[in-house]
């Protein structure tokens, strides 16, 4: 998609032909709340992109996402029904103050992940959406990911570099850590993808087969078992879980979703009972989680069978930047500044409500 985001251009609109598609729903980076193509602002779409000048100047793969959706806004067949999305941070379901200086709590294709387990949850136990209460856990070939849903919505979310290492991200990272390396090299994007898991394992992470890595049940595996399980178990805090669902690549590999149940329901020994930690399914031979999880909420928006667990997720009411929640320095010189790298001349926007921002010493306070 880096090299030719028109390629899939040309594959949706073959689709939208040839099937007579109601609607379809875009993976969208950081997010967008949730509205159609053609009324998403540049300054949005560069901000659920957002990317240095200099990570720009290298072609960084996001890039061709950016494209990809300038594309779509600009496209006739597809601008008026094709659905730009909000990722978890730009949620009315979590709470302002689970986001504080959080832009990733999970992006708009976790979203899809979390919709989708939602839907097979329900229907799996009759439930309706308003009793589902899960975790839905990532884990990717790049990070794992965790959210939070309570009553059919998502809120709360730790993910990317907001939680714990995954195979090729380092995750969280020590502040110190990061002060050190910025006061002798830039830090770029690139630097987010590596120091993970697979660092502590043998062989280069890129050709070394995944499998061999699981496999191996060396001190790199063991470290992102614990780090999915310590996801988990941060969110206990956020929802009372009936399930644990699993996606994502190593998820798909022999033997992981059982050793991850068991490091869960190892480190809650005496405060739960047999948390249940299963395989999220895809029903499509091809298709990953996250592009069912996106069939599933558009044909929500389309008014089809799962309208109502797209009401339930309150998904139109998703509003706000990925940056409405950073107190540590002025989150408006930071909208600009990402804004105009694409040469948006970004419009003034008023802070969340009942929020002031103080920076420079830190400090974030509510009115």
């Amino acid at each position: 998609m880096v090299r030719d985001p028109g390629a899939v251009l040309r594959r949706l609109k073959e689709i939208v032909r040839e099937k007579g598609v109601d609607a379809v729903v875009a993976s969208s980076g950081y997010g967008i709340p949730l509205k159609l193509a053609r009324e998403a602002s540049d300054e949005e779409i560069a901000l659920a992109t957002f990317i240095s000048a200099e990570d720009a100047a290298k072609g960084h793969r996001i890039l061709g996402l950016r494209r990809l959706l300038k594309m779509i806004k600009e496209e006739p067949e597809l601008r008026d029904i094709t659905y730009f999305t909000p990722g978890v941070v730009q949620l009315p379901t979590v709470p302002a103050y689970r986001k504080l200086n959080r832009v990733d709590m999970g992006t708009s294709d976790k979203v899809y992940s979390a919709a989708l387990a939602i839907a097979r949850h329900a229907e799996a136990f009759n439930l309706s959406y308003n009793d589902v209460n899960l975790i839905v856990v990532e884990v990717g070939f790049a990070y794992t990911s965790a959210m939070a849903v309570s009553s059919g919505q998502l809120v709360d979310g730790v993910a990317g570099t907001a939680g714990f290492p995954g195979y090729l991200g380092s995750g969280c990272v020590d502040g110190e850590v990061a002060y050190a390396i910025s006061n002798v090299s830039r830090i770029t994007k690139e630097m987010l993808f590596a120091g993970g898991a697979a660092y502590l394992g043998q062989g280069n992470p890129f050709t070394r087969p995944v499998e061999d890595f699981v496999s191996s049940g060396g001190d790199g595996y063991r470290a992102l078992i614990e780090s999915a399980a310590k996801d988990v178990m941060s969110l206990l805090v956020s929802t009372r879980p009936q399930a644990v669902y699993v996606s994502g690549r190593f998820s798909r590999i022999e033997g992981f979703v059982d050793d991850l149940g068991r490091a869960i329901n190892g480190g809650l020994q005496g405060l739960w009972t047999g948390l249940r930690v299963v395989k999220l399914k895809a029903s499509g031979r091809v298709a990953k989680e996250a592009a069912e999880g996106a069939a599933v909420i558009a044909n929500g928006l389309a008014g089809g069978r799962y309208r109502k667990l797209v009401d339930v997720m309150r998904l139109r009411e998703s509003s706000g930047s990925i940056f409405d929640y950073v107190t540590m320095f002025d989150r408006e010189e930071l909208r600009r500044a990402y804004s105009r790298l694409l040469g948006v001349d970004p419009e003034p926007r008023a802070m969340p409500e009942g929020y002031q921002q103080s920076y420079g010493s830190g400090k974030g306070t509510q009115q």
